[in-house]
């Protein structure tokens, strides 16, 4: 058996598991934005509860935004600092908007709409269809307005989930013809990362962990400041990827 730890920080509610893929053995959440505070103790926790130790690990799988700034890089250098000291495991990631996807796949049959309120109008939105073993992106992750995610998707989904689906809830409603499924249900989840590993066009190996950034979505504040100033992509950033 294959042992992971999976990592989610791209929101408001983070979460933690263990398991191999396709099967979650222990899971964590915390909520408050205390990702920075709770993630590694988090990660003992899920360890003591599936009785292993980091050193049973084969992997780490990680929500690869889009999401928050700040937690998206709490998870990614969390992730980096084990793979430093355990340098034998493997780097997973999956987009966070797929993991809420998947997350929420099981309440209805069809395609699923996750959504993050991305503030000034936006949402950090994207379709998938979730089932028989596989996910199919039907509208890449982008930022946008719900009414122009609404145009570009290729098909009416059935559910939308996020709190961006709860901000917007009177368009996601006439959209869907469903009431969005917002926090804490309607969020992505360390386990379903764990399941995504075992899902076709779900989890993708990172071949080098050492140079791969998290797709934010959109620069932070501080960062879009500083490359103004400077004229050039923060160091490490990746620059705009959103």
């Amino acid at each position: 058996m294959s042992l992971y730890l999976a990592i989610e920080t791209a929101t408001d509610i983070g979460s933690v598991a263990v398991g191999d893929p396709g099967r979650v053995l222990s899971e964590v959440s915390f909520t408050d934005r205390r990702h920075a505070a709770a993630l590694t103790p988090a990660i003992d926790e899920v360890l003591r509860l599936a009785g292993a130790g980091y050193d049973a690990l084969d992997g780490v799988v990680v929500s690869d935004g889009p999401g928050s700034f700040t937690g998206l890089r709490i998870g990614f250098a969390t992730a980096a600092g084990l793979l430093r000291v355990h340098d034998r495991l493997t780097l997973s990631t999956a987009p966070s908007l797929a993991v809420a996807a998947w997350a929420a796949h099981r309440y209805v049959e069809g395609p699923i709409a996750a959504l993050y309120d991305a503030l000034r109008g936006d949402v950090f939105g994207a379709v998938y269809g979730c089932g028989e073993g596989a996910l199919r992106t039907l509208l890449e992750p982008t930022c946008a307005p719900v009414a122009a995610l609404v145009e570009r998707s290729p098909a009416i989904p059935a559910l939308a989930v996020g709190d961006g689906a709860l901000a917007y809830a009177e368009a996601v409603l006439e959209w869907t013809g469903r009431e969005p499924l917002g926090p804490p249900a309607g969020v992505p989840r360390a386990g379903a990362l764990l399941e995504l590993l075992a899902v076709r066009g779900g989890a993708t190996a990172i071949e080098d962990p050492d140079t791969f950034e998290p797709a934010y979505g959109r620069r932070a504040a501080a960062q879009a400041k500083w490359e103004e100033e400077h004229g050039r992509p923060l160091p490490r950033s990746g620059g705009d990827r959103g």
